[in-house]
């Protein structure tokens, strides 16, 4: 299990572990400056990079956190300039140690758990926003969802105020496609996880009415049944664009009445299933910002709740540190195989992150390779045992820290995250990222306060305060607990209040198109 400590020591550089041979520089550090440990500075290193600790031989691993990041290309010098000019992406044989490291969740008494204000549907499902949704079975279908919820502007919603939107969900297949498969499995469970979400009130479902993606079919596969709630429309049938916008309006105005009967009550936080996600991440993101939102993870499952850690290609490279605490060695080996799967039949010969190479903005932001992001990415997840491991959309059951196999891109995660039944998205970001994904609120968390005073705007809270030693890491956790404590029970977002979210909606799409 990766060591986090609870606040670095003050100084220009931060030392993460004490077998480490990397510091962390704090700000930016000129050639020649003092250091830390009496060492000087070889050259000029910008804030969240890495220095060489003591002298680096050649092929010698790059340990951060105590965990293999890297290995050196060149000798490397003590108080150099480490990054991917002399550190390289190289495999090396990693122990799974399943279960070795599992260790059952100390749960807070039932009596003294934390609660929300949640609206509880007649299903007995906990809804933290209260939206009517369109769904599109096919690209051709995308414009008349657009407009079928457009038509819902704020001044027409006005007199439902307990409705927080009417929101398209569209994308850009359905047809061209595999048929039967994985592929068409994967896009209808996912139409089907937000038609059945907590968060939407009622949703419309429009095909065209020759693609692959039949209406019919999905309803059939997904066990959905149209009626008060779920409305289906096939544009063929219909009469075309205007005669189906129309119906289609029509509809939500019949929904609307009953979707503003909601109240919200007081639920236990248990309801609560928090998509963890990540984007434009930099090297304070695991000093700070994902650490953080990981203690918070921790918090909300001893309180009965459930994390969804995903990402897939983002934790490759400390996975190992995931199976050892898995709860059986079943849940650790289904994490092998879906890492099996990306690494020997979806991405081989390919450049993509989970063979090494990440974006130029992690890099910028001090990160040279997957390993190294992949170490701050899994701490979004916190501390505690991996309960269970998920295929993209599937329906999360399990409460507890769990993991899901999404891509990388983040509207892509979230998505799969969401039809899974998130209900409240968690996002850190040390670059600055700019997202939402409308039905769930999205909470961003800045790893560094520089940023977050420049992108205010965007940034929930600034998880900087662990690096500018105002907060420890637990007194983070527990700031960022509360924060999602008064998201879920209606406190609007910082991505809700600038309107995001409403194009972030991307099933991810494995198969063929032909």
């Amino acid at each position: 299990m990766i060591e986090i400590n609870q606040r670095p020591a003050a100084g220009p550089t931060i030392r993460l572990h004490p077998d480490d041979n990397v510091l962390i520089a704090r700000t930016l550090i000129e050639l020649g400056a003092k250091l830390d440990g009496g060492l000087v500075s070889r050259g000029q290193v910008p804030a969240g990079h890495k220095i060489a600790a003591r002298a680096i031989a050649k092929d010698e691993p790059i340990r951060k956190y105590n965990v293999t990041i890297g290995f050196a290309s060149a000798d490397i010098a003590a108080g150099a300039y480490v990054h991917s000019h002399n550190m390289e992406f190289r495999e090396y044989q990693r122990d799974y140690a399943y279960t070795r490291d599992y260790k059952p969740v100390e749960m807070i008494p039932e009596a003294e758990r934390a609660t929300f204000m949640g609206i509880v549907r007649a299903n007995g499902q906990v809804a933290t926003r209260n939206y009517i949704g369109v769904l599109s079975t096919v690209n051709c279908s995308a414009t008349v969802a657009h407009k079928i919820a457009e038509y819902f502007t704020p001044e027409r919603l006005a007199e439902y105020p307990n409705v927080d939107g009417v929101v398209a969900f569209a994308h850009g297949t359905g047809c061209g496609m595999e048929m039967t498969g994985e592929p068409m499995d994967l896009l209808r469970r996912t139409m089907a996880g937000y038609a059945l979400h907590a968060n939407l009130a009622g949703a419309l479902i429009v095909g065209l009415g020759c693609e692959r993606n039949q209406v019919n079919k999905l309803l059939a596969e997904q066990k959905l049944t149209a009626g008060a709630r779920l409305h289906t429309f096939v544009m063929q049938d219909e009469g075309g664009t205007t005669k189906t916008i129309a119906a289609g309006v029509a509809a939500v105005k019949s929904m609307l009445p009953e979707a503003n009967r909601v109240t919200r009550t007081r639920v236990p936080a248990s309801h609560i299933t928090v998509g963890l996600q990540c984007g434009g991440s930099d090297g304070f993101s695991s000093i700070t910002a994902n650490p953080a939102l990981g203690a918070a993870m921790d918090l909300l499952v001893r309180h009965g709740g459930t994390a969804i850690l995903s990402e897939t290609p983002e934790i490759y490279g400390v996975e190992h540190t995931l199976t050892a605490r898995a709860r059986s060695r079943e849940v650790g080996e289904k994490l092998i195989d879906r890492i099996r799967w990306w690494k020997d039949e979806y991405t081989p010969g390919r450049d993509t992150q989970i063979n090494g190479v990440v974006s130029p903005g992690n890099q910028s932001g001090g990160l040279a390779n997957i390993f190294e992001k992949s170490l701050g990415s899994s701490m979004k997840g916190g501390t505690g045992p991996l309960m269970e491991v998920y295929r993209y959309a599937e329906p999360v059951a399990q409460k507890g820290f769990v993991f899901m196999d999404t891509p990388g891109f983040d509207p892509v995660s979230a998505t799969g995250q969401i039809a899974g039944g998130a209900n409240v998205i968690c996002f850190t970001t040390g670059r600055g990222s700019m997202f939402g994904a409308k039905p769930a609120p999205s909470i961003k968390l800045a790893t560094n306060t520089p940023m977050y005073n420049r992108l205010t705007e965007d940034m929930d809270i600034n998880c900087g305060g662990i690096l500018d030693g105002t907060h420890t890491l637990q007194q983070m956790g527990e700031e960022i607990f509360q924060h999602i404590l008064r998201t879920c029970s209606g406190e609007k977002t910082k991505s809700e209040l600038l309107g995001l979210g409403d194009h972030e909606f991307v099933p991810w799409n494995i198969g063929v198109t032909g």
